[in-house]
């Protein structure tokens, strides 16, 4: 069982994304996914870091829930269809792999690729 604060800042993050996805537009909500996959593999990260040999599941199955998503909702319209599915599904892969066994270098490596093009669309 959750602590009680650990249970109000789930339900925080839940209401807080529920929010933004509501009023958020098609590359706004591609972003929003983007921290969110960013945000769970920095906390799995940490996770890491304090019990190492345990692997965080909730973080790294919210990162892979938002990432297959992410793969899954790319416009086949878009001139990067191909190349974004690949790299969304490649990064998910990964992730899949570390739910049972976590590699702190893969998981970084993940939330590098992520976190570059979240840059990139902030950017763009």
């Amino acid at each position: 069982m959750m602590p009680l604060s650990q249970e109000a800042a789930s339900a925080y993050r839940r209401v807080d994304l529920d929010a933004r996805i509501e009023a958020s537009s098609g590359e706004e909500l591609t972003r929003i996914c983007l921290e969110k996959a960013v945000d769970a593999l920095g906390q799995a990260l940490a996770a890491i870091e304090q019990r190492p040999g345990l692997v965080p599941q909730e973080p790294l199955s919210r990162a892979h829930g938002v990432v297959l998503w992410l793969a899954r909702s790319v416009s086949a319209d878009n001139p990067l269809s191909g190349p974004l599915t690949q790299f969304y599904g490649g990064i998910a892969a990964t992730i899949a792999r570390n739910l049972t066994r976590s590699s702190p270098l893969d998981l970084a490596r993940a939330r590098g690729d992520l976190k570059d093009l979240l840059d990139a669309a902030r950017a763009g």
